[in-house]
C-alpha cells in the first residue's frame, strides 16, 4: 500500500465514500485526485489526496479535465438559447454565414452538439498561439473551420455520429463569440457568468497568474497499464480491468477501424518544442496538454482546468434546473431544453444518447446492448454530462439532484469509459436511493 493522506470531509451518510476513496487512492495507480459531490445545495463529499511528496496539491488545485470540459461549452451555448439568441434546430449559418462553405450549409447547432457535424478532425494542424483569445478574435481558427469539408464514417445516418474530441469546442467557440452580445469567447463567458458568480475554479484558457496552481497530468503508459492488468484484483491490481477485458476491447476497436478507416488527418496541433524527442504516445500527449501555450489557449473540448469542487458545484446547479444556492446560471426552461431530444446512435463500439444541447444521457441498457454500452451506462443511470480522457467525470442527476465530479492527475487511458471512477458514482446513487426508500437517515 502507498503512503497517502486523504483529506477533506464527508456528510455522515457518506462515510462509505471516504473508505472507498482511501482504498482507491492506496491501491490504484494514482498520483493526486479530488472527489466532490453535492446533493441539492449540500456538499456531502469533499475529498482530495496528493501524491506522496506533493505538498502543493490541495482541494483547489487546477487539473486538466479533458473532455469533461465539453459540458462547459454545452452550458455556454445553452446560455445563448436562454437569451433567445440561438435555436438548437437552427442552421449554424444563421449565426455564422461563412461556415456554410464547402457543403456545410445544412448543419444545425444540434448536429454540432451531438457530434454529428462530420468535422471530427481538420485537414491542418493548428498553431498553439492561434488558440489564444486575441488570435481567436482575429478569426485565426474560424477561417480554418470555414475551409473544412465534412467527412462521415460511411453512408447513412447510422454513421453520422463520430466523436469530435477536440473540434466541437473550437466550432462552438466560433459560434458563441459571433452571437454573444459582448463578443466573448467561451472561456471569457465561463469566467464572467459561471465561475465568477458561483465562486468556483473552472477555467478555459488559464491566466498566467494561475499557471502555478495547475497540477500536471501524467498518463499510465500502455505497457505499464497492461502489466498492471495481469495482476488479479484480489491481489491488488492497480488498474480497473484485467488483461482479458483490455485485449478484447482493443481487438474490437481495431476491427471497427479497419472496417471504417476514415480519412487520415494531420496531428491536431503543430509540433511543440516540449514534445520534441518524446516517442511514447501517451507521454507525448500529456506533454502537449501540459505545455503552457496550450494551457493558456482555448480548446474548450479538451483543456478546461478545474477543481472537483468547482465542477461539482456547477453540476449541482445543472441538477436543480440551473440554480445553486440562490445563484442562477441558466433558467429552468433553458436547462430543460439542454436535456431534451436525446438521439440514440452508435459512437465507435457503443450506442450513446446525446441531447440537442450536447450532453450524454446515461440510461439502463436494453437487451442486446454491447459490452461497451453496458460499461458506459452501468452505475450512471439517470446522470447527464460527460467524462474526460483517462478518468475525470463531471455529471449531474436531475431526478436525485446530484452534482458529481472526480478529477485525477493520473490518466488511465485504456479505461475507455472511466469505469475506475464510476464506482464512486454508483456508491453515491446507492446512498441516495437508500435514503429515498427510507433505509437510511435522510441525506
Amino acid at each position: 500500500m502507498k503512503k497517502i493522506t486523504v483529506e477533506g470531509s464527508v456528510a455522515p451518510s457518506f462515510e462509505s465514500l471516504r473508505k472507498l476513496f482511501v482504498k482507491h487512492m492506496q491501491q490504484f495507480a494514482e498520483n493526486s485526485a479530488q472527489l466532490c459531490v453535492y446533493v441539492g445545495d449540500q456538499k456531502v463529499v469533499d475529498l482530495w489526496a496528493g501524491a506522496p511528496g506533493d505538498s502543493a496539491f490541495n482541494a483547489d488545485s487546477l487539473i486538466n479535465v479533458f473532455s469533461s470540459g465539453k459540458n462547459l461549452e454545452v452550458i455556454a451555448i445553452a446560455s445563448l438559447v436562454d437569451r433567445g439568441l440561438v435555436d438548437y434546430n437552427a442552421k449554424v449559418v444563421t449565426y455564422w454565414p461563412e461556415f456554410g462553405a464547402h457543403g456545410k450549409r445544412d448543419l444545425s447547432v444540434a448536429d454540432v452538439m451531438r457530434h454529428e457535424a462530420g468535422l471530427a478532425a481538420f485537414d491542418i494542424s493548428l498553431k498553439a498561439e492561434d488558440l489564444h483569445r486575441e488570435q481567436i478574435k482575429r478569426n485565426a481558427i474560424g477561417a480554418i473551420i470555414e475551409r473544412q469539408t465534412q467527412n462521415f464514417r460511411g453512408a447513412g445516418e447510422d454513421n453520422w455520429r463520430e466523436y469530435h474530441a477536440l473540434t466541437r469546442g473550437w466550432i462552438v467557440n466560433e459560434i458563441f463569440r459571433r452571437v454573444d452580445p459582448e463578443r466573448r469567447t467561451v472561456g471569457e463567458f465561463l469566467r464572467d457568468d459561471i465561475a465568477g458568480p458561483l465562486g468556483v475554479d473552472a477555467m478555459i484558457g488559464v491566466p498566467e497568474a494561475d499557471l502555478p496552481r495547475i497540477s500536471k497530468v501524467k498518463a499510465v503508459g500502455f505497457l505499464a497499464h497492461l502489466k498492471h492488468s495481469l495482476m488479479p484484483h484480489m491481489l491488488g491490481r492497480k488498474v480497473h480491468h484485467n488483461i482479458f477485458t483490455i485485449v478484447a476491447r482493443g481487438l474490437k476497436i481495431v476491427a471497427a477501424r479497419r472496417a471504417n478507416p476514415g480519412i487520415k488527418r494531420p496531428e491536431p496541433f503543430v509540433r511543440l518544442k516540449s514534445t520534441a524527442g518524446i516517442k511514447e504516445p501517451l507521454a507525448a500527449l500529456c506533454e502537449v496538454f501540459n505545455d503552457q501555450l496550450i494551457e493558456m489557449g482555448e480548446t474548450p473540448s479538451a483543456n478546461a482546468h478545474c477543481s472537483a469542487r468547482g465542477l461539482a458545484k456547477i453540476a449541482s446547479a445543472m441538477s436543480m434546473g440551473g440554480v445553486s444556492a440562490g445563484t442562477q446560471i441558466l433558467s429552468t426552461q433553458a436547462c430543460q431544453a439542454l436535456h431534451e431530444a436525446p438521439i440514440d446512435r452508435s459512437l465507435e463500439l457503443m450506442n450513446t444518447q446525446f441531447t440537442q444541447g450536447g450532453v450524454a444521457r446515461f440510461a439502463p441498457t436494453k437487451a442486446g446492448a454491447s459490452t461497451m454500452e453496458k460499461a458506459l451506462n452501468r452505475g450512471r443511470e439517470g446522470f447527464y454530462g460527460w467524462m474526460g480522457l483517462g478518468g475525470s467525470i463531471f455529471q449531474w442527476h436531475p431526478e436525485y439532484q446530484i452534482g458529481f465530479a472526480f478529477v485525477p492527475t493520473s490518466l488511465h487511458v485504456l479505461d475507455l469509459v472511466n469505469e475506475r471512477s464510476q464506482v464512486f458514482q454508483s456508491e453515491v446513487l446507492r446512498i441516495v436511493e437508500s435514503a429515498r426508500n427510507g433505509q437510511v437517515s435522510k441525506v
